[in-house]
């Protein structure tokens, strides 16, 4: 049975069978992965931002045959995000190859091409089932970037500091749990513009104006992930030169996603990008005890934050792509193929 579901008003028994078919998808693609826990779920499947909309339909069994009556055995949810609608596909790894990845593909993107969008995207892992998935459906790769993984196990803590220390005179480092103080967010917001212009990725966009950055926080502390922010202050012009983010999902406490790291181009050169993520890990040390890993994800094309990770002790681990379809094409072709 797949019908439209709504994670605001779904039983938490639908909640915890969801969480469970999802840790059963990691431990079959991702096993290096943690495993996701039922803190704040349902605010991570339902809050968005303003002006966002998610719409979601899960395949829930219905005979013993299937499995346990009433458990999910299939969730896919598509973000309209701007101009594109972002999808998001899970399949019980004992229901894949039957077609029912390829029935709820359909059925989300007959609903984005009647909402008016034109095209729709996902983010696939390499090196999984998925990239053959969506290649087999008509999705073509627009953008690849790598994650790496740092095990704070491994980390050097007396060389980190001797980096943070290394910054050049005439910048100071600031360290902001929860996001940056409300009279540094209008500079803050005009170091994250530099970033409009390098970033080619469409599916997890940054926020470039004040009060769509105020907006980003206050949905990330719904959704239940905690953000931390290390910013290098130029003292002479009161600039915030470079920033970085780091999220601690409430869902995977273990393992925190690294965000956007970026040094204003006229600020380059003075030890910034080294320092500010040298202090993040030694704030995280202290801020987040049960942390054991942070995962990243940089174009492949940025070879100098690349450099960064690698001295700083990340490694590369995956490929994370991009796929991208028309909508109308691919209903089309969908509906075709029955």
């Amino acid at each position: 049975m797949v019908r439209e579901w709504d994670p605001r008003t779904a039983s938490s028994a639908e909640i915890a069978s969801l969480l469970e078919m999802l840790n059963a998808i990691l431990a079959a693609d991702l096993p290096q992965d943690p495993p996701w826990q039922d803190t704040s779920m349902r605010e991570y499947l339902s809050e968005v931002m303003p002006g966002e909309r998610r719409i979601s339909w899960v395949a829930q069994a219905e005979t013993p045959d299937e499995g346990r009556p009433g458990a999910i055995l299939g969730h896919v949810q598509v973000l309209l995000l701007g101009d594109i609608g972002v999808l998001e596909v899970l399949v019980d790894p004992t229901q894949r190859r039957g077609g029912l990845g390829r029935r709820l593909v359909r059925l989300a993107a007959r609903r984005v091409y009647q909402e008016g969008f034109q095209s729709m995207g996902v983010e696939v892992v390499g090196g999984t089932p998925a990239v053959a998935f969506y290649e087999s459906l008509g999705f073509t790769r627009d953008y690849v970037e790598t994650r790496s993984v740092l095990d704070l196990a491994g980390v050097d803590w007396s060389a980190l500091a001797t980096t943070v220390a290394g910054i050049d005179d005439g910048y100071r480092l600031q360290f902001h749990p929860g996001g940056p103080p409300d009279d540094l967010i209008e500079a803050y917001a005009r170091t994250k513009a530099e970033l409009r212009d390098l970033d080619d990725g469409e599916l997890r966009p940054s926020s470039y104006d004040p009060q769509r950055l105020r907006d980003s926080l206050d949905c990330l502390h719904r959704r239940g992930m905690q953000p931390y922010i290390v910013l290098a202050l130029h003292e002479p012009t009161g600039e915030v030169a470079g920033l970085t983010e780091v999220v601690v999902p409430a869902q995977h406490p273990t393992r925190a996603d690294q965000y956007d790291t970026i040094v204003l181009q006229h600020h380059r050169g003075h030890g910034i990008d080294r320092a500010i993520k040298a202090r993040m890990l030694l704030e995280l040390r202290s801020a987040q005890p049960g942390l054991t890993q942070v995962q990243t994800w940089n174009a492949q094309s940025n070879e100098a934050m690349l450099a960064v990770n690698a001295d700083l002790g990340y490694r590369p681990d995956r490929h994370w792509c991009e796929y991208g379809a028309e909508v109308a094409e691919l209903v089309h072709r969908l509906d075709a193929q029955g």
